[in-house]
């Protein structure tokens, strides 16, 4: 099978395409930054940005499936910028999709496209809901979604995925920043910590993917559906950073911030920090709702169609991370 993976710059995006790789599929990337997975006669790379039409329909030519996972993901920027990669990227790719009669589109979507703020406490996969000002990111991956789904499916087949906080060795986004915020004194959480949270392990969101890819075909259960991926094992968000933080080798010493505070505070910091810094906010009002409110989900859907099971549990994920932090030392 040949399979053209976008946005493989990231740790996830660019897992798949290795093992995608190491079980003999033939894999086009497509990342605006040099490959890490390079030297592969099976491999092809394509150095250009999801915004650019006539370069992703050049990498989807004669490929027989796509896993879309190029975004932009933050809360940094203006709605064009998330708009132009996770909308107009997405037009792209389902316009490549057309071009070249690939049959298969896996897209990478994220629960935040379903979460309005509330508690989610063992739901199903629910509709991506848009309209909300407060998070450009889930405004523009719910929009994405919708329009991935509403496509023509006669022409091909599509599943959309949602992986859950996503973490491992070499993860930046929720690893990374805790830890870094952690060494500095700067750990902070919304509300108290006892949230229930679902996340997933790297390889189990590897494994995921590559299975919705091999279920999905026109007529299979999983066509034009939405699955949410997780381990299935909810922590509370306490444990979940205590386990990260005892991981790296730095101390677990938060402060708490009550949830509607950080709330509003997050609502100010949004208006604010893009106009004097250029790096992350240390809260925002949606990170406030991701930490202070429960979110974990039903993981039968897609063990169920896409006869997928995680392999690795968080408490063995956790190992294998302090195993990688112990080699850096």
């Amino acid at each position: 099978m040949k399979v053209l993976v976008t946005g493989a710059g990231s740790l996830l995006m660019g897992s798949i395409a290795s093992s995608l790789l190491h079980r003999g599929d033939d894999v086009v990337s497509l990342q605006r930054n040099a490959p890490t997975f390079d030297g592969n006669s099976h491999a092809q790379h394509v150095l250009a940005d999801i915004r650019d039409s006539e370069s992703v329909a050049l990498a989807a030519r004669g490929c027989d499936a796509i896993i879309h996972g190029a975004a932009r993901v933050g809360v940094l920027g203006n709605w064009n910028d998330f708009k132009s990669v996770n909308v107009d990227g997405t037009a792209n790719v389902l316009a490549a999709t057309k071009m070249h009669d690939v049959s298969r589109l896996v897209y990478v979507s994220t629960p935040s496209v379903a979460h309005s703020g509330h508690s989610i406490i063992g739901d199903v996969a629910q509709a991506a809901v848009t309209g909300r000002k407060h998070s450009h990111y889930a405004e523009s991956k719910a929009i994405a979604e919708q329009m991935v789904l509403g496509s023509d499916r006669n022409r091909f087949a599509v599943v959309a995925t949602r992986p859950h906080l996503v973490w491992g060795p070499g993860d930046r986004q929720l690893v990374g920043r805790v830890v870094e915020r952690a060494a500095r004194g700067r750990l902070t959480i919304a509300g108290t910590g006892d949230a229930l949270v679902d996340t997933t392990y790297i390889d189990n969101a590897i494994s995921a993917h590559i299975a919705a890819l091999d279920a999905l075909h026109s007529g299979a259960r999983c066509d034009g559906q939405v699955y949410v991926i997780a381990n299935g094992e909810p922590r509370t968000v306490n444990e979940l950073m205590r386990s990260i933080c005892t991981a790296a080798g730095v101390a677990f010493e938060p402060r708490y911030i009550g949830l509607a505070l950080a709330l509003r505070m997050g609502s100010m910091i949004e208006r604010v920090w893009p106009k004097v810094r250029a790096t992350e906010p240390p809260i925002t009002r949606f990170v406030a709702q991701q930490l202070g409110t429960a979110h974990w989900f039903d993981p039968r859907p897609a063990r169920q169609h896409l006869e997928w099971v995680p392999e690795v549990s968080l408490d063995e994920g956790f190992i294998r991370l302090a195993q990688w932090y112990a080699l850096r030392l």
